[in-house]
């Protein structure tokens, strides 16, 4: 049964008992009707915003936002347990036997002198544990739903880990130009547009990861000061952008751009 004072202190318990309310019959009409597919955007959703909030050092708002994470794994978890799948328990069960299995330095007899020793402990007891036994093997179990350019970033990890790699970033500076001008080429001949582009913006990923610049993290902010320079146009324009020619808008541009110098 269910705490419901005001001043309770909820635990683990409480929130797979609520959840189990929701959902059963005479519970919420919208959680009841909910699928894994129905909610798998909200998963993705919650992990951002949490991501969010590390980004900001909010760590009230991320207390809330792990909460948010975690009822994801609950309402899974049940809809699981409802089918005959699994339990939430079950859940809790695998991540502390895989935690177990891929710290052999920690709960067994292996040696890990420093953090890489660790992560590459790790690599090796996940390879194992998931029958991975060629590189590809490990570049085709990394998530297809995530991000595409941290996927890409992950791919090419995997393939330096294989030995599968340039020394340096000047062959991978020179790959990017290559690939500049075959996406120019694609768009003057109306061909194979799209795998140029993908061509792209993989060898632009390569090119950050020898900088030590994670790709999607650079995009993100990007797309921050994109806005923030086009918020600066619209002050600076004394009309609509709509009735202003490229030049001018360029112009305009440049000045947005100048301030922040």
């Amino acid at each position: 049964m269910v705490n419901s004072q005001c001043d309770a202190h909820y635990q683990m318990d409480d929130l797979l008992e609520i959840m189990k309310t929701l959902r059963a019959p005479g519970g919420c009409p919208w959680d009841r009707e909910q699928t894994h597919q129905s909610i798998r955007q909200n998963m993705l959703e919650e992990a951002y915003e949490a991501a969010d909030a590390i980004d900001h050092s909010d760590m009230e708002n991320l207390k809330e936002e792990l909460g948010d994470v975690l009822l994801q794994v609950v309402f899974h978890a049940r809809m699981a347990q409802e089918a005959g799948q699994f339990t939430f328990e079950d859940v809790v069960d695998g991540v502390c036997r895989k935690l177990v299995y891929r710290h052999p330095h920690v709960f067994g007899a292996v040696e890990a002198g420093d953090a890489q020793g660790a992560l590459s402990t790790w690599d090796a007891q996940k390879r194992q544990e998931k029958g991975q036994r060629t590189a590809a093997d490990a570049m085709d179990s990394v998530a297809r739903a995530m991000p595409a350019l941290m996927r890409a970033e992950k791919i090419q990890s995997k393939a330096r880990k294989a030995g599968f790699d340039w020394e340096e970033v000047s062959p991978a500076l020179d790959k990017l130009s290559e690939e500049v001008g075959e996406l120019r080429q694609a768009i003057q001949e109306h061909s194979n547009v799209e795998e140029e582009l993908g061509d792209l913006l993989f060898a632009a990923v390569k090119v950050g990861r020898f900088a030590g610049v994670d790709s999607e993290t650079a995009l993100q902010k990007a797309c921050e000061k994109f806005i923030r320079r086009f918020r600066r146009v619209e002050q600076l324009s004394q009309c609509p952008l709509t009735q202003l020619d490229v030049p001018e808008l360029e112009r305009l541009w440049r000045e947005a751009k100048n301030e922040e110098r």
